[in-house]
């Protein structure tokens, strides 16, 4: 495997628009060649900017009224609401989303709904990111462990989520 921060950089730039389940295990492999602070601050901004695209491409999606976005959107009257309500909540939400295992993607679905700045977005995803990079990135450092096993366990990841998948298309 590389030691490339770049690669690291393009993975968790991609990982931000996706299910995520391969940033654990990239900043454990990444925290053993290079500096946790390093590996947190890059790794945060590349997260941050996949994640702005990921909310351009939902609100793409939302805006045009696309069947497949129906199901997944909340209405955009109770979402508004809630943001009047609530502003704070927004970023705040976002940030604890990304500081913890809690997944990001009906938030970033509301953000796209309420079309909420890309811009606070990013800084949330950003500010939530660090300190959770930067403590996997310091356990790869500390704690080597091998690439079979973070290998093992994205396919056990992966497996899991094609079995919830399976499940979910046989209960409709």
């Amino acid at each position: 495997m590389t030691q490339s921060l770049w690669l690291m950089c393009l993975v968790l730039f991609a990982e931000a628009g996706s299910l995520s389940f391969l940033t654990t295990p990239t900043l454990l492999y990444y925290g053993r060649y290079h500096e946790a602070w390093v590996v947190a601050l890059l790794g945060s901004a590349s997260s941050a900017a996949g994640s702005a695209v990921q909310l351009l491409l939902l609100r793409w999606a939302v805006a045009g009224g696309r069947r497949w976005m129906r199901r997944l959107a909340p209405s955009r009257e109770k979402v508004e609401e809630a943001i009047r309500h609530y502003p704070s909540a927004s970023f705040l939400s976002l940030l604890a989303a990304r500081a913890t295992p809690i997944p990001d993607a009906p938030l970033a679905i509301v953000a796209a709904v309420v079309r909420y700045s890309i811009w606070l977005c990013s800084l949330a995803v950003f500010l939530g990111a660090l300190p959770s990079f930067y403590v996997l990135a310091l356990v790869g450092r500390k704690v080597h462990v091998p690439n079979g096993i973070l290998i093992g366990a994205l396919a056990a990841i992966a497996l899991g989520l094609l079995i919830d998948r399976v499940r979910q298309k046989r209960k409709k």
